[in-house]
């Protein structure tokens, strides 16, 4: 089979390798889509890497089930399952393994493609059962594979901020995982003020059911929202997106008396002033990514309400595109990509 590794200093190779073989409670997917996630550059321009340190990159995989280990039951997984999988393994008897939260796992972490195993930029992937999440049949594959990182990391952080639809909330940053959030966030009666620097983000925010968008170059991010509530007051809750210091003060400070922001964006400082969460009562709260069970919850979520998520991506690949499809994508020359397969 081909597949993607990455081998550091920006450089990107495709390769073969032996088709997989399941273990005993292993199952073998044939990919039919692996999204590109922000997340995949910092592994593409970190240091070199060479022999064992190289694994299949893709870590939003999506397709369906070629073989199934001889100890894998027909309740856990069977050959023509759609499947999403959640991209974590662990000890799987943890507090964290067993509550769905597998990546917390203390003992024996694993994070498929990209940090320790092998992911989906391959035509097969072999993952243990216990990590597959069934894809409803009205979901296309890649909105599956959306929903295996950027899309169920933002639900789990509209569920985070236990956001309700009488709340107004201001989405930080518009790139694929906040525009998830705008969508979701619609999607659960919200009222959604999108924030961005970028107008062809906030034109796809306004498509994905922003009520409000503001360009923070060309106006106070901070004011512009206080502007857009009840008495100036500000946001009932917001959500950060960007991974940026200053965006994140945004975050909080466009926030009322007792409202919650919720930092999304991974790496980077977060700097405040105490009289903001202090005098004023905010909560601030952190989500990585989501359990198994918010997983299948958002596909769920999704399905019921028809949500158009595959729209999320801008541009589709094969895998023999990689080189120029991550390069693309470095330099922001498009939104979200996606490997195809036959």
């Amino acid at each position: 089979m081909q597949a993607v590794v990455f081998l550091g200093e920006n450089k990107i190779d495709i390769r073969e390798y032996p088709d997989p073989v399941p273990g005993p409670d292993e199952v073998v997917i044939r990919i039919k889509a692996s999204g590109m996630c922000g997340s995949d550059l910092h592994h593409l321009h970190g240091p070199l890497r060479t022999g064992p340190e190289l694994v299949i990159e893709g870590h939003e995989p999506c397709g369906v089930v070629e073989l199934v280990g001889d100890a894998v039951r027909p309740t856990e997984a069977q050959v023509g399952d759609r499947v999403m999988v959640h991209h974590y393994d662990g000890c799987r008897t943890c507090q964290y393994c067993r509550s769905g939260w597998t990546q917390y796992c203390p003992n024996a972490r694993t994070v498929f493609g990209g940090l320790n195993g092998d992911g989906g930029h391959a035509d097969f992937m072999k993952v243990p059962a216990h990590t597959l999440i069934n894809l409803p049949d009205s979901l296309s594959f890649k909105t599956g594979a959306a929903i295996s990182c950027g899309t169920g990391t933002a639900f789990a952080a509209i569920k985070r901020v236990d956001l309700s639809a009488d709340e107004t909330v201001a989405i930080f940053g518009q790139g694929p995982v906040g525009l998830s959030c705008t969508m979701l966030a619609k999607a659960f009666g919200a009222r959604v003020i999108a924030l961005d620097v970028d107008p062809a983000r906030l034109e796809m925010a306004k498509h994905f059911g922003a009520d409000f968008v503001i360009n923070s170059q060309e106006q106070d991010p901070v004011a512009a929202v206080r502007e857009l509530t009840r008495n100036g007051e500000g946001a009932d809750k917001s959500i950060e997106c960007s991974a940026n210091a200053t965006v994140r003060q945004h975050a909080v400070q466009a926030l009322r008396r007792w409202g919650t922001a919720c930092m999304v964006g991974v790496f980077g400082k977060l700097e405040l002033s105490s009289d903001e969460v202090i005098h004023l009562h905010k909560t601030i709260v952190g989500s990585l990514t989501f359990s198994k069970n918010l997983q299948e919850e958002c596909a769920l979520f999704v399905a019921e309400r028809g949500l158009d998520v595959e729209s999320l991506f801008t541009d589709e690949f094969r895998l023999a595109e990689a080189e120029r499809a991550y390069e693309l994508f470095d330099r922001r020359e498009i939104g979200k990509g996606v490997f195809v397969f036959d």
